[in-house]
């Protein structure tokens, strides 16, 4: 199997371990702070993902050199999980998603400002195709409101995270400097877990986290294992091996994923203009990955 091929393989289960994030966070959002509740996520994904580094490739001095690129990218990632718990609290699961498949069109524009990629006609035409199947969803297939721009706080609270996701994708490539993907991710939660600390302290002292319902530990325990240590790393080692506009395609694949967890959770079938918007994003991914 050719590096190329492992890149996709990564972000195929990126994908799908991603979506969970969604429909849990909802549950979870109205019961925590979200900067305390990422506080959590971040200590605990980090810690995981350091155990991971010292058991396969260890953790060399030379992975601290410049410390101030994790500062970056650290404070990239936590601001993105901080507003998408905040969007969660008032968007629904599968319009976030739908705002996290524009990730790609923002990640294409932050990969030739960081490292100067084009963009082929056949890879424009794909993100055209797929940010107007994101926008279909967003707006609930209702061409009035998207004429209006009538979009729900929640889901333009959350789109200011995936700006910060969507140039953390170039620059993991530009400031990398050869060290492995689990030993750069863990560089990056360090330095995420501690300006997170440094912002939410007041948070994180004043939650009750004894009286916290069920759901908020489920899903903190998810996030933290399943969509952000095991996500990181993924991410970090198609980055390497991908462009970043074709990694950032995957996010393509989220809404559908999120509709079956819905389907699973609350048995919710959306709307089937909603899902027209979906098969428009499943186009532009296969476009995108096409050869």
């Amino acid at each position: 199997m050719s590096q190329g091929q492992r890149g996709h393989l990564a972000m195929l289960a990126f994908s799908a371990l991603v979506a969970g994030s969604f429909s849990l966070g909802a549950l979870a959002a109205p019961h925590v702070d979200p900067a305390a509740l990422t506080v959590l996520r971040f200590l605990l994904a980090g810690a995981l993902v350091g155990v991971a580094a010292l058991a396969t490739t260890g953790i060399p001095r030379s992975a601290w050199r410049a410390p101030w690129r994790y500062l970056v990218l650290g404070a990239l990632m936590a601001a993105y999980f901080v507003l998408m718990f905040e969007g969660l609290r008032t968007a629904a699961p599968v319009p976030t998603a739908a705002v996290f498949t524009l990730t790609p069109v923002m990640a294409a524009g932050f990969g030739w400002l960081f490292l100067r990629q084009r963009l082929g006609a056949r890879m424009a035409a794909a993100l055209a195709i797929g940010a107007v199947g994101a926008l279909w969803v967003i707006f609930r297939g209702n061409l009035a409101a998207l004429m209006a721009l009538e979009i729900g706080r929640g889901e333009a609270i959350y789109f200011a995270g995936c700006v910060a996701h969507a140039a953390y994708t170039p620059l993991v490539r530009k400031l990398n400097r050869g060290e492995p993907a689990v030993v750069f991710s863990f560089g990056m939660m360090v330095a995420g877990t501690g300006l997170l600390l440094l912002y939410a302290w007041p948070e994180v002292v004043a939650t009750d986290w004894a009286a916290l319902p069920r759901i908020v530990w489920v899903a903190l325990v998810y996030v933290a294992v399943a969509a952000s240590a095991m996500t990181f790393v993924l991410l970090q080692y198609a980055t390497l091996r991908l462009p970043a506009a074709k990694v950032m395609a995957y996010t393509y694949l989220v809404p559908s994923w999120v509709i079956l967890w819905e389907i699973a959770l609350h048995g919710a079938v959306p709307p089937g203009l909603v899902l027209a918007g979906v098969a428009l994003t499943a186009l532009a991914l296969g476009m995108l990955l096409k050869e």
